[in-house]
């Protein structure tokens, strides 16, 4: 049974940080992209970050670019998004996402994380 659990998430203060982490089970982690993707409340999702199965080829939205930074442990199958100078336009539910293919390609996912609350507040 593939299971993506994320944890990490909490309320932090505009200019913090947060480090979200996703462990997964139930496949071959090291064979497959896998992305971040958020919710804001009252709106729809929204694609964040992306990383190859090698974790040599990342991709982010504009809006986070020079913030998060994505990474990947094959041995410790988790995944990572830390997150600097975070602002309250980043507020949302993060989910990790597996991508059915080993590179960033089309953004579509087989199978998702439950979520975890990221609140930017003061």
């Amino acid at each position: 049974e593939v299971q993506l659990v994320e944890s990490g998430g909490g309320l932090v203060q505009p200019g913090g940080s947060l480090r979200l982490s996703c462990v997964a089970s139930g496949f071959t982690f090291s064979s497959h992209a896998m992305s971040w993707v958020r919710q804001a409340p009252g709106k729809g999702l929204e694609w964040v970050s992306a990383i190859n199965a090698g974790g040599g080829s990342t991709d982010y939205v504009d809006s986070v670019k020079g913030r998060f930074t994505i990474s990947r442990d094959n041995v410790k199958n988790t995944l990572y998004l830390q997150m600097n100078n975070l602002k309250a336009e980043d507020t949302a539910v993060y989910y990790c996402a597996k991508d059915p293919d080993n590179e960033i390609g089309v953004l579509e996912y087989d199978f998702w994380g439950q979520g975890t609350q990221v609140t930017v507040s003061s």
